[in-house]
């Protein structure tokens, strides 16, 4: 099923490439994740690449994520085994061929990983396997506890950095995909030091991560706005199941903390969910109890605080190891204390929030969208590894594996085309007018968050679809076609583009599949068992012929 979905701006900011600075390469990587920075090390040593980040270079989902990376390595596993666990996660929408390759090759990278100078935890002197939900077996490599994606992107980054032909700019903003005569060429980046610059390249990669930031409840840190879903969009890429938000099932729930994401693991180890009045409810609700998967257990979560009106339920860990809790969960029983809470001993108040996106921009094996000249890893994508619902700890393993295989594909492209000069196209982009009244972005980001959390979140139904919808139009029509001059009036940008894609799709989807639940339609229809395609529609002919398609 293909959507098709107007937008009035090609690009967000005008240019002109007599008045700004080019830089050139190779290989441009837009993102700072796994994906990202694993597809800049595949990058053969005769290629030049350049790693936009958006923040600083250690601020990414990939960072915070604390579970790990699924594969299998318990010689009592098997690969067909984890092949079925994340396909039955999918509810029907994986693809087969994405989902064998994907785990096939796990082991090799996890065991490249581990060369490159990454410190999973070990247990004598094997690496330690954790469970999480919805896998059949214990397959989840850690490292330090609770803080995989820190020493994983550690190990990675340090590596990045020692490459010579590997740049990296720091707290830069990609402001837009480049595009001439159907062809992806560059990007538009922006920063305080160097102003507007337009960075050429024979290839570009998109690893910009999530969106999680559009929803009040989250997981992600500042900078998930969905970016690259929207700039790719505006480009004309085609997207695919922008309806699939994933919702964690335990975030830590502090009244005026900042959220944070409490892993799976804790209920891998045997922590219990318990409602307000000390009620555990998962087994009544799903034979696998806590160890349901994420789909399942979020939606529990969420029925059991609207019936107890309560803001939250609580994980238990009081009749654990608590030695062993607190060797195995150091990040989170530091991050507990210091709102007075004892892992081992006291109850943890915790809620669902937005989690991994699960939508994106659609991409073959090899990383390649429906755009020439742009590949794609990680968050960003849709590859069919995750379908309807995404298996625990997935998400890392897909960016170390397709960050990888961008790079190979991109260097044979670039290896079969042979030599060729890289030039700056006719393109340009005028400015419009600003006819910006005092507008407080600040408050409208909280209105979009709150609105999406309540009518775009864990449940939805088409009355509140139909109120996001007509709230999020008239917001994008009086900001999205002004030109702003900094970071955050091109991000509120981009959130209300990407508001629009998902509020679309899930309108569109009248079933209840994966993490996508409707009240209206609260059961899987089989002849629904296909996937969405969002393409993006320039409102006129002025704004085609700046497209430069």
């Amino acid at each position: 099923m293909d959507i098709a979905i107007s937008t009035p701006r090609r690009y967000l900011a005008g240019f002109d490439p007599k008045e700004i600075p080019h830089h050139f390469t190779d290989v441009l990587l837009i993102g700072g994740g796994i994906a990202g920075f694993r597809a800049a090390l595949g990058i053969p040593d005769n290629l030049r690449a350049i790693v936009v980040t958006k923040d600083q270079v250690r601020e990414s989902n990939s960072n915070y994520a604390q579970g790990g990376i699924a594969s299998v390595m318990d010689p009592e596993d098997r690969l067909d085994n984890h092949i079925a666990d994340t396909l039955a996660a999918g509810k029907g929408l994986c693809d087969p061929e994405v989902v064998e390759m994907v785990v096939k090759e796990a082991p090799v990278l996890i065991s490249e990983l581990i060369g490159w100078g990454t410190h999973f935890d070990q247990v004598d002197g094997h690496v330690a396997l954790g469970r999480e939900g919805g896998h059949s077996h214990a397959r989840i490599v850690h490292a330090l506890g609770d803080e995989t994606g820190r020493e994983i992107m550690r190990a990675i980054i340090q590596r990045a950095k020692a490459q010579r032909n590997v740049r990296i700019w720091q707290n830069s903003f990609t402001i837009d995909l480049v595009t001439h005569e159907g062809r992806c060429r560059g990007a538009l980046v922006w920063d305080r030091r160097r102003g507007f610059a337009l960075v050429w390249a024979r290839a570009v990669v998109l690893a910009t991560g999530g969106a999680g930031q559009l929803y009040r409840e989250t997981t992600n840190p500042s900078i998930a706005t969905g970016d690259g879903h929207a700039m790719a969009f505006r480009a004309g890429a085609v997207l695919r199941d922008m309806e699939f938000m994933q919702f964690h099932p335990t975030v830590l729930y502090i009244a005026g903390s900042t959220r944070h994401l409490l892993t799976e693991a804790l209920r891998g180890e045997g922590a219990y969910l318990r409602d307000s009045a000390g009620f555990r409810f998962m087994p009544e609700v799903h034979p696998l109890a806590e160890l349901a998967p994420r789909d399942v257990v979020t939606l529990a979560i969420a029925a059991q605080m609207t019936k107890t009106r309560h803001p939250n339920v609580y994980l238990d860990l009081s009749h654990l190891d608590p030695d062993l809790i607190r060797r195995r969960f150091p990040g989170i029983d530091r991050l507990c204390r210091n709102f007075d809470i004892d892992i081992t001993r006291d109850p943890i108040p915790v809620c669902p929030g937005a989690h991994y996106m699960i939508g994106g921009v659609k991409v073959d094996l090899d990383g390649r969208t429906t755009l020439p000249g742009l590949w794609a890893a990680g968050e960003v994508t849709s590859s069919g590894l995750h379908g309807a619902n995404r298996l625990a700890s997935n998400s890392l393993l897909e960016g170390l594996v397709y960050g990888t295989r961008v790079a190979l594909d991109v260097a044979r492209e670039l290896r079969e085309a042979g030599p060729q000069p890289l030039e700056v196209p006719p393109v340009r982009a005028p400015g419009v007018s600003d006819r910006r009244e005092r507008i407080d972005l600040d408050d409208l980001r909280k209105s979009l968050r709150a609105l999406f959390w309540r009518n775009m979140g864990i449940t939805r139904d088409a009355a509140g679809l139909k109120e996001a919808s007509e709230r999020v139009d008239h917001w994008s029509r009086y900001i999205v076609p002004l030109e702003f001059d900094d970071t955050t009036g091109w991000t509120m940008q981009n959130m209300l583009v990407v508001a629009r894609l998902m509020i679309a799709a899930a309108a569109e989807r009248t079933e209840s599949r994966g993490v996508h639940y409707r009240r209206d339609y609260p059961q899987t229809d089989p002849s629904m068992n296909h996937h969405i395609n969002v393409r993006g529609m320039l409102e006129s002919a002025d704004a085609r012929s700046v497209a430069g398609t």
